[in-house]
Formats: structure tokens, sequence, C-alpha cells
């Protein structure tokens, strides 16, 4: 049966109306923006034909701003008010900041949760920068199209955490941008290629950019993209490669290691310039300034530089395995191998990714260019121009996420790989009588214990209703939206009362803490559960103590002589004492001892509650 829409008048979308919408790769080297035109998606160029936007943005004493190749000239020049590689900044925190970049900008010594750079024009943050950069892509957009846009899909690292996420959200807002979504970036190159129409199929996407590193594994089946599994390192990149290369340099010429920013930038760009010819050539020649203005000249060849990037290539070889076994596959299981990033043209690159999985990798469209390309073809499904359009994106999140439980556990409400968006409850209650509040602790990763994840986030449920313990019904529930944006809400079912927060955690992961986190959980695999076991006897041990010690507080005189109640507590002592120690089988036979000690106790008090309950009633009530 057909469906007919009506729209009021003056709202109905003609038939012919095509709603703009960009995709955007916002790069640490370079950025890009893409659109669907006349059916086909195509990367933009500025007035002068580039269609590449260098991620740079200079900062000028009159308070105007310089972003891209103008403002990449200046770096060496200008290195304190000159942003690069502003992408991995986002999202962190300072003290993350300091530790992994080569060389540092003049950060502001205050208390807050979003660092800021000090420049000529004011303090700014990576958002700001980043905001920078997306609103010349806007307004390239604009010009290009004509039009004011509907919208824009971003596309991200796949390994990009909440925070990492958010920021890049709250530049776009910045940047005057409706997002449509937030996209992995290896999902949007599988769409580039067209592999969204084959019948079905398992892909591997092996994206090193700039300053990330991502591999995720698709399946495509019956018109469903899925991501299988994803791994990768958010600070991992050409970034990382030029700094080798420059160190070599310094080496050779002599240039000791403090050297201060600007020759640091000057070297970075020989660098990359170098690593760029070399990929064409077998020998370069270099030459670097000394700080005496004296300039050392040699060559560089490609097998001295396989030397110094063999080391970072293997460690894009370790998320690849890993990502193959949280999927279940072997390596034989891919189909087709695609490669992104413009660090993929270096050829030592493609040798060992081709030697790992067995086949000749995809390299046909500009890997530059293929995630804007991906991002614009699914900008154009979002904003409505294809409606027949079959392809689903299911991404997934890429750590467990859950809260703390009493004894320092962690409950995992949504596991890692999971496909997104996803919401998923679980019900709670309180440990004390007449308990009136909770904290939640929201952690993520894979460990048992909270010590050995990463919080998140804390905030209260108050107002719930005094009952004895166990009785209050508390639903926590997680929601992952497609950006894998998290929100959290805790409610108490009977009173209704109710508390969310929508997790912005200050600071990003640390260079390589997602892969220690999960290769900690698999080489702590044994010895979490242990502890978990050993906890969780300790915390149940913990409850009978507090409940029997209230008891015995209240009416223990009334319902016990003398000798019961010193039995009882001698019973007790013990129990305290040996859920002290580390023997799960000693606390169950302990507290399995104490029970039966008080099981008399236990009897008169529930008869006791049964008459106070009955009493001023007849049975024949009671059976009505």
């Amino acid at each position: 049966m057909a469906l007919l829409q009506i729209s009021e008048p003056g709202q109905a979308t003609a038939p012919h109306q095509h709603r703009l919408a960009i995709g955007i790769d916002l790069g640490t080297t370079n950025s890009l923006v893409a659109s669907v035109r006349s059916g086909l998606a195509e990367t933009l160029a500025d007035d002068a034909g580039q269609h590449l936007l260098p991620s740079v943005v200079r900062y000028m004493e009159n308070g105007s701003t310089l972003v891209g190749q103008l403002a990449k000239e200046a770096a060496a020049d200008d290195a304190m008010n000159t942003i690069v590689s502003v992408k991995r900044l986002m999202g962190r925190g300072i003290e993350d900041i300091r530790k992994n970049e080569f060389g540092s900008y003049e950060f502001v010594e205050q208390d807050t949760t979003v660092p800021r750079i000090h420049t000529v024009a004011g303090d700014v943050s990576a958002i700001e920068v980043s905001a920078e950069i997306l609103k010349v892509l806007r307004e390239r957009a604009e010009k290009t199209l004509g039009d004011e846009l509907s919208g824009a899909v971003i596309a991200v690292p796949a390994y990009f955490d909440e925070a990492q996420r958010q920021a890049t959200k709250d530049a776009a807002r910045l940047a005057g941008l409706n997002v449509l979504r937030l996209l992995n970036e290896p999902t949007a190159a599988a769409v580039a290629y067209g592999l969204d129409k084959k019948a079905d199929g398992i892909i591997a996407i092996y994206d090193l950019g700039g300053g990330t590193f991502d591999v995720s594994i698709l399946r495509l089946n019956r018109g469903v993209f899925e991501v299988m599994a994803t791994a990768g390192d958010s600070a991992l990149g050409g970034d990382d490669m030029d700094m080798l290369i420059a160190r070599w340099f310094m080496q050779q010429a002599g240039i000791s290691d403090d050297a201060d920013h600007a020759q640091i930038r000057r070297l970075m760009r020989e660098a990359r310039r170098a690593k760029e010819a070399l990929t064409e050539a077998e020998t370069v020649s270099v030459a670097v300034e000394r700080k005496d203005a004296s300039v050392w000249q040699g060559e560089l060849t490609r097998s001295v530089m396989h030397e110094l990037i063999d080391a970072l290539i293997k460690k894009t070889i370790s998320p690849c395995r890993r990502a193959l076994r949280d999927a279940g596959i072997a390596v034989g299981d891919v189909e087709e191998v695609v490669m992104v990033g413009g660090s993929t043209r270096v050829p030592r690159v493609r040798e060992q990714v081709e030697a790992f999985f067995k086949r000749p990798p995809l390299v046909d469209i500009d890997p530059d260019k293929v995630v804007a390309v991906g991002a614009a073809i699914q900008a154009d499904v979002l904003a409505g121009n294809k409606p027949d359009e079959e392809m689903l994106l299911l991404d997934v999140i890429p750590l467990s996420l859950g809260l703390e439980t009493m004894g320092g556990l962690v409950e995992k409400l949504i596991n890692r790989n999971t496909t997104i968006p996803v919401a998923r409850a679980q019900e709670f209650t309180t440990y004390k009588d007449g308990q009136t509040a909770m904290s939640i602790h929201v952690l993520q990763g894979e460990r048992e214990m909270v010590q050995d994840c990463r919080s998140l986030a804390r905030f209260s449920l108050r107002d719930i209703p005094p009952m004895v313990a166990g009785a209050a019904r508390i639903r926590v529930t997680f929601q992952v939206d497609a950006d894998g944006l998290l929100n959290v809400t805790a409610q108490e079912l009977t009173s209704g009362v109710q508390s969310r927060i929508e997790v912005k955690p200050s600071y990003g992961l640390e260079d390589a803490e997602i892969e220690h986190m999960l290769r900690d959980s698999m080489e702590h695999a044994k010895d979490d559960m242990d502890s978990r076991k050993l906890r969780e006897q300790q915390v149940e041990g913990e409850r009978v103590i507090e409940a029997l010690q209230s008891a015995l507080q209240t009416d223990g005189d009334q319902y016990l002589d003398k000798a019961e109640r010193e039995l009882i507590e001698q019973s007790l002592s013990e129990l305290q004492k040996i859920n002290l120690g580390e023997d799960v089988e000693e606390i169950k036979d302990a507290i399995k001892h104490l029970e039966k000690t008080c099981s008399a106790y236990v009897e008169r008090r529930m008869n006791s509650s049964i008459q106070n309950a009955m009493s001023g009633h007849s049975v024949e009530e009671f059976e009505s």
C-alpha cells in the first residue's frame, strides 16, 4: 500500500530540490571539503584550484587569522603564533599535550578543563583553532555550491573517544555548521571506493594520516555496512615519521636537542619534504641550517628512511592483528584492503601492509581525498537527497562502558565493539537502609576493577525515598548516539526522581592508552576475574555484617538471651576478620556459619513482623 505524505502549505520539498550537504575531512596535516554534484562526489577547490587546505592557523597581532597555505609558509618564522597539527590537541589535557607533542606552544597556566594556547591575538583552545579551519571549508563550499548548507558530515578517526568527538562537534558549531553526523574515517573511505555496492564481503581499512592511525574491519551484508572491529592509535601518524627524520637531521648536523621552536619547525618542514620526495626517488639531497647560520648538506636515502620509520610502521601492524582477532576472523577472510591517508603514499608502508594482509591494497583513489568523498556521499543521504538509498552504516564503540558498583567493581553495560547507536539499561538498588542518594561513577575500559579503568564522569541521584536496603529500584541507562557520544540517565522507578549527564571528559586518552588497556585486559584476565570474585564475596560479607549489626542494635536484647547474643557476636567477629583475607571459600563458609548461628534470631524477628502486620486484621481479609 502506497503512503501519501502531506505537508503544511509552503513546507513541502519540491521534487527537484537538492539539499546542499557536504563531507569534511578535518585532517591533522590537510583538510578537505567535498559534495555530491550531478550525482558524483568530488572535493571542492579554492580560487587557486587547490583542493587541500593545510590544517594550519596563524594568529596575527591585529586579531585577524590566516588559514591554510599562507599560515603554513609562516610556521617556521612565527612558530608560537602558528598552530599546526591541531587535531592532535583536540579533547586532550595539558599534561597529555606536553608529553606527546614535538616542541610546545606557550600554554596558559590556569586551572581550566580546556587547555588554551597563548598567541598575540589572545588565548585560544584547540576547538577554536579547528573552528577557523572549518569556517574556511564552509565558506569555500557555500561559494562553490552557491547557497547555504543544510548540514555536514565530519569524518573523525575511529579511535576518537568521547572527549575528542565532542570537541570536534563544538568546533563545527563555532564554525556555523550543522553536523548531520560524525562518521568514522575508515567507514567513509569504504563508501568512497564503492565497496558498499558489493553484495557482501569483509573489508579492511588501513588509515594512516598525519597524526592518527586507525584500522577497521568492515562487513557488508545485505545492504548493512557494519564495523566489526576497530583498533588504532589517536597519536600516531606521518608527523611521527617526520619527527624521526628531523631528529636524524639533528644528529647528522650536530644540532643539540634544545633547538628552539622555530628551528624545529624548519627541521620538520625539511623532513616532510624529504619523505615526500623519497616516495618516487631513491635518494634526496638535504640542507639544514644551524643556529650559527651555517648549513649542513647531506643526503637521505630511502633505505635509511626505512630504518628510521620501520618501528613506527610495526606499531600499526599490531592493531591490525588485534582488530582481526576482535572480529573473529583470519587474514585470509579479508577480501579487500583500502589504503587511506597521505602517509600511506610511503612505499614502505604499502609493502608492510601487503605483507601482513597477503594481498595488494587498493590505492586507486587519492588517499588524501578518499575520506572527504565518502563523507560527502553519506551527507547526501542524510540530507534526504536519496530517500531510496539502502546503504546503512553501523559504527562501533572502541572500549566498554560501565559504572562502579560496591567494592570498587566495574559493571559493564555496553561492551566494546557494540554497534552504535545503542541504548542499554540495568537496574541497581541501595546498599544501606534509609539511603536517599546514590553516586553514579561512569567508567571506560576492559578491566574488572575501578582503579584499572578510565573515569569518564560522576554525578548523583538524590531524593531517593528512604527504604530498607535492596528495596529501591534504580534504573541506569547508557545511550550512545551515532556520533559515539554518551548520555547516562539514572531514575528511581517508584518515585520517578531522575538525574542525567552528558559525558564530556576534560581530556582524551593518552598515546597508546587504548592499546595498553586492551592488552592489560587480556594479560590480566584471570587475575581480574579472581579479584572480582574475591571483592564480590567481600562485599557480600560486608552487607551481612552491616545488616546484622543494625538488627542487633535495634532489637537484639528483645529476642536474644545473653548466651545466644555472645555466640552470634563471636561468629560475627570471626566473619569480620576472615572478610579481610583473600580466601573466597573461607569467606563463604564464614557467612554460612554466621547465618546458621543466627537462624533462630532471624526466625523470631520474622514471626514478630508477621504478627505486627496481621494485628487488627482477620485471616479472611488476607485471603480475599
